[in-house]
């Protein structure tokens, strides 16, 4: 089991880093504006200014706010943990000149249908691992609408003689209780480099996922949130490092008997070193250890196992029409931080040949995408990812082996703040009984924001 792991990791890293490396040097070579770094100066230009303490008369501060504020909304686009579907930048910003700050609040309102054909899948969200094998005979078509993706937030940006450049940001999203409770996504606080509260994990590069208006995402999304400590820095605005203490949620099954899974005790660790040629372009490796522990019911001896994972990531502008997307992810004991088996208890799993020992099955996921902008706010891209799970002989012939996903999106900004999309999914779950099944979606969306 474990040769065959390192067998795909080591057939499939190769590509993934020759890709990575091509945009690289095409981009180098090419520096006239992408299209969507376009848009996002249209998104800019429609941001409106309200002045808290008085419109400036004179044409000279009048410049300088515009300045600033592109400069904000260049910061909020390029943030290093922005994933494709969070919200727009505020459309209004309110600005005082005195106390060094401005601050926004804004949200969105999505909307989504989707129709499942050749199988339904369970949920709102179209992950492979959630098609049934076997299949349904009363859930072979279904029709749904959702409005998961509406969210409300909110940021303030300011600068301190003591503390410097700071901001405090708080998300929120309706996917809370039966999908439309309010629910925190994110809460958080940045000062010089460091990073403090509910945020994004280090471990995950949220900015190099392909673009997918599923809510799912592709099955090898890994961009879990949880309450950290981070220190960041930056060299010349191309190097960044960072490392970070991040509160562990390990997904184990806790109706074992035999073996019982133990409170978690030791924060994750994680760190990323990432090179940057231009915003919002980057090659990025990260990393994460955590600790999982567990206790044997007969001896009542306490086990401790040490999970980690790996991820090399890359998005890039090779051209100024084309955006192009990569990942590669392999570890132990990281299934529940994302993708696609975090609908199971993969963490830690019980040993076939003894139901006393649980053990981290060898994960291996990666994901690649293409985005092709005829205009600035009218694209097209495809996508495609798989995760495997390598569990150990003598396992259940029912249990998860392999998801395969892709997806074919068009996305169209009508205006800067309005967007219609429509999109094609395609998902494949294969169990170790060797059993698969197909299932099919397809998507439309219209979003708003404000």
């Amino acid at each position: 089991m474990l040769n065959s792991f390192f067998e795909n990791l080591k057939a499939k890293a190769p590509k993934l880093l020759a890709v990575s490396l091509s945009m690289l040097s095409a981009t180098a070579a090419f520096s006239a504006v992408s299209h969507p770094d376009s848009l996002i100066n249209l998104k800019a230009a429609s941001t409106k200014i309200v002045y808290l303490d008085g419109k400036p008369t004179d044409t000279a501060t009048l410049s300088a706010d515009k300045d600033s504020v592109y400069r904000l909304i260049q910061n909020f686009y390029y943030d290093q943990f922005r994933h494709f579907q969070d919200p727009d930048a505020p459309y209004f910003l309110f600005m005082s000149k005195e106390a060094g700050l401005s601050m926004g609040i804004g949200g969105s309102v999505r909307m989504r249908a989707y129709y499942d054909w050749h199988g339904a899948v369970p949920t709102s969200s179209f992950a492979p691992y959630t098609i049934p094998i076997p299949a349904n005979p009363l859930s072979t078509r279904h029709f749904a609408t959702t409005p998961s993706g509406t969210g409300l937030f909110f940021r303030v940006i300011g600068y301190n003689r003591t503390l410097g450049a700071y901001q405090l940001y708080i998300e929120t999203d309706f996917t809370g209780y039966q999908g439309r409770g309010l629910k925190l996504k994110k809460a958080y606080a940045t000062v010089r480099d460091f990073t403090v509260g509910y945020a994004t994990s280090t471990f995950s590069d949220p900015a190099a996922q392909p673009v997918v208006i599923d809510a799912a995402g592709n099955n090898n999304k890994f961009s879990h949130t949880s309450v950290l400590v981070r220190y960041m820095p930056s060299f010349r605005n191309r190097w960044y490092v960072g490392v970070s203490l991040e509160t562990p949620a390990t997904s184990v099954d806790q109706t074992l008997t035999a073996a019982r899974p133990c409170s978690e005790w030791l924060p994750d660790a994680a760190a990323l070193v990432q090179y940057q040629w231009t915003p919002g372009q980057h090659v990025r490796l990260s990393g994460i250890v955590r600790s999982l522990t567990y206790r044997r019911t007969d001896t009542g001896k306490r086990h401790n196992l040490a999970g980690w994972g790996l991820n090399l990531s890359s998005v890039a502008h090779p051209f100024r029409q084309l955006t192009t997307y990569a990942n590669l992810t392999g570890g132990r004991g990281i299934a529940g931080l994302g993708g696609d088996m975090q609908y199971g208890q993969y963490d830690l799993i019980t040993d076939p040949g003894d139901a006393a020992t649980l053990y981290s099955p060898a994960t291996l996921g990666w994901s690649v995408g293409l985005q092709y902008n005829f205009r600035p706010n009218f694209f097209l891209s495809v996508a495609g990812s798989q995760t495997y799970l390598y569990t150990r002989d003598g396992s259940p012939g029912d249990e998860y082996r392999c998801g395969t996903f892709a997806c074919a999106t068009a996305y169209w900004n009508i205006l800067p703040r309005l967007a219609v999309a429509g999109e094609i999914d395609y998902g494949r779950r294969e169990n170790r009984s060797d059993a698969a099944r197909n299932a099919w979606r397809a998507n439309v969306m219209c979003a708003f924001s404000f």
